[in-house]
């Protein structure tokens, strides 16, 4: 429930985070492609939550995995089923403007 509400709300410190975007990670917003339109993290792929289980090919060979959304929701259930295929290189990195800062913080 922690890890939930600092998704959404932040959690002020973004140190890891942006530890793994300097070190490349690969990062992949779960939101629609609409949203991804809308204005997403420079250099981050779209893969929309319910297409992930169909292209976790993308995923392969990644030293670092950031995935993000909207509000947190998503990218939750992101890492979950990333976890589940055998991915644990993963980070939820909550909001799509929070990475954003953890990248501007670089």
């Amino acid at each position: 429930m922690l890890n939930l509400l600092k998704n959404l709300f932040g959690s002020g410190d973004n140190t890891e985070l942006s530890q793994a975007i300097k070190d490349r990670a690969f990062l992949v917003d779960v939101r629609t492609p609409g949203e991804f339109a809308s204005g997403s993290v420079k250099g981050a792929v779209n893969i929309p939550l319910n297409q992930l289980q169909a292209q976790l090919a993308k995923f392969k060979n990644k030293k670092q995995i950031i995935v993000f959304c909207r509000s947190g929701g998503r990218s939750t259930q992101a890492k979950a089923l990333l976890n589940q295929n055998g991915f644990t290189n993963v980070m939820n990195g909550g909001t799509w403007q929070n990475v954003q800062r953890a990248k501007d913080q670089i």
